[in-house]
């Protein structure tokens, strides 16, 4: 059975925003045992589809042709959310060729969202730098596109003889999101409680977000590299270092430790001893 619009489209931003809040019972909710159950369908499903190349649709396989687990595009990402596991797949048509996001920046994409059945229960076709009327900041969003779109890259800016401008070699492919990293055991519009979700996606370009104004752009304050903000606090003052002006609270501003003022406080360390001085309490 081929993916294809068969229900009218609702609002971006009611799909990826909003969750039915009556059907939530979280006393009762098994986000590890959710998380095996949801990665059995997945793999049933990646076992039993595959891509057409002529169409870029997702099909049944009826006539032996190759699974989309069998395709060596196919990554699996694993991800600990909540101290829970789960493995989120994803399909790389095109990785793109400039920069990833992080989890806290904002990307220009379109995307079109699918349940395990071939629903289609959302759809952004038109590119722009928001989801419905807010910013497409990854971090507003559901966790799976979070750590999802990090394995993609925006495309390189083509500017056409009428002064407009496009991208090529953009980013290019397709989420398989478990439940846990989307809604979880809420509702929302088509979407049912404890539902896998699909979605295809282009990624044209990515902004990357300097929160504090520090000089640091966010993506280089995530310290251990897991795409999770919130467990980076180098002072320890209850500020994440992506929201900290002080990351090593010594009293001077990141952006003033930037002793070589070449506008990049990540590359001074003038004690030598390995640890840039905006980290450093031992410089100031």
């Amino acid at each position: 059975m081929k993916i294809k619009n068969i229900l009218a489209l609702f609002i971006v931003g009611l799909v990826l925003f909003s969750c039915k809040k009556d059907d939530d019972n979280s006393e009762d909710y098994d986000a590890a045992g959710q998380s095996i159950i949801d990665d059995n369908a997945l793999i049933d499903y990646l076992k039993t589809h595959y891509l057409n190349e002529e169409d870029g649709g997702i099909w049944t396989i009826t006539d032996g042709e190759s699974s989309l687990m069998d395709d060596p595009r196919l990554g699996v990402q694993d991800v600990n959310y909540n101290d829970v596991d789960y493995k989120l797949y994803f399909l790389t048509k095109n990785e793109g060729s400039t920069i990833s996001p992080s989890a806290v920046d904002s990307i220009y994409a379109t995307y079109t969202g699918m349940l395990l059945d071939s629903t289609v229960f959302d759809s952004k076709t038109t590119f722009s730098w928001n989801i419905g009327s807010s910013p497409a900041i990854l971090s507003s969003l559901i966790p799976g596109w979070q750590y999802g779109f990090t394995n993609f890259k925006g495309g390189t800016v083509v500017q056409n003889t009428d002064e407009s401008f496009d991208f090529e070699d953009y980013g290019e492919g397709i989420l398989f999101i478990p439940s846990g990293l989307a809604y979880r055991n809420t509702s929302s519009g088509l979407v049912e409680k404890n539902a896998p979700l699909i979605f295809e996606i282009a990624l044209k370009s990515v902004n990357l977000i300097d929160h504090d104004l520090d000089g640091v752009d966010s993506k280089f304050e995530d310290l251990n590299g897991d795409n999770n903000f919130t467990n980076d606090d180098t002072d320890e003052d209850g500020i994440y270092n992506y929201l900290d002006d002080d990351d090593d609270g010594d009293g001077v501003l990141t952006k003033d430790e930037d002793a070589n003022g070449d506008g990049d406080p990540t590359n001074d360390d003038t004690d030598g001893d390995g640890t840039p001085d905006y980290l450093d309490k031992d410089t100031n």
